[in-house]
């Protein structure tokens, strides 16, 4: 199955923290969610792309932990140091749902470049394939966003593959950096307007349209950033809904 219009869940939201590390993961709320928008039944196909932390062997093989006695059929494309499927447009066009994890978006949006990914993924989301994703995997859909890319000081990157025509930030109330940096960029023209997210919150569009906020668990929320002719940012707290969280592995 596919979702009912191209759709994008971009956020500050992933995986549910186990007992022993970082390593030890299960799905959250928000892949769930996912599925359900992709119409996928109780045998949802995702696909994860680590690429913005380099393809690590020990993150792909904590991912199909994560996904292991749950409903999920998972795979993952590598692209690091070459692409461990044969087919990539089949193999992600045949998913429900693609989910991007966090890291350099700068170095995400570049790799997926080389390798022509930016047109299949384009591809895939039109053919109602559910793009998704966290920090860097948020970022990328947009225009841009604030990001450590280049280092630990924020800077501006406005290189993502734009077909959502906003700006986009990430972890808005988990870092310090996050709130005044986006205010900055948009405020003096280097981002267009735009929308955040706190840890644990995203954002639902529809085509280009935002279509919904949710987050999974209370407190989270997305924000709407609006520059004004005085070159200020207004920031609008959107509503949010909470997602359920019964899905226990």
């Amino acid at each position: 199955m596919t979702a009912d219009a191209p759709t994008i869940l971009a956020t500050s939201a992933s995986f549910r923290p186990g007992r022993y590390g970082l390593l030890d993961m299960r799905p959250g709320p928000i892949h769930y969610f996912a599925a359900e928008l992709a119409n996928a039944g109780p045998r949802p196909k995702i696909c994860v792309l680590n690429q913005a932390i380099g393809d690590p062997e020990a993150r792909i093989g904590a991912t199909y932990a994560a996904f292991a006695g749950t409903g999920f059929e998972a795979s993952h494309l590598a692209l690091f140091p070459m692409p461990n499927v044969k087919d990539i447009r089949a193999h992600l066009l045949a998913q429900d749902v693609i989910w991007v994890s966090g890291g350099s978006v700068a170095n995400l949006c570049a790799v997926w470049r080389v390798h022509g990914l930016d047109e299949i993924l384009r591809e895939a989301w039109q053919a109602g394939v559910v793009l998704g994703g966290v920090s860097a995997g948020s970022i990328c859909w947009h225009v841009g966003g604030s990001t450590d890319s280049y280092g630990y000081e924020l800077r501006g990157f406005t290189d993502g593959l734009g077909w959502l025509p906003y700006s986009n930030g990430v972890h808005y109330d988990a870092e310090e950096q996050r709130r005044p940096k986006m205010h900055e960029l948009i405020g003096n023209g280097t981002l267009p307007d735009g929308y955040a997210t706190d840890d644990g919150a995203g954002l639902v569009y529809r085509g280009t349209e935002l279509a919904e906020v949710v987050a999974d668990a209370e407190g989270p929320l997305g924000y709407e950033l609006r520059r004004t002719a005085d070159g200020k940012v207004t920031e609008t707290p959107l509503p949010t809904r909470v997602l359920p969280d019964n899905h226990k592995k």
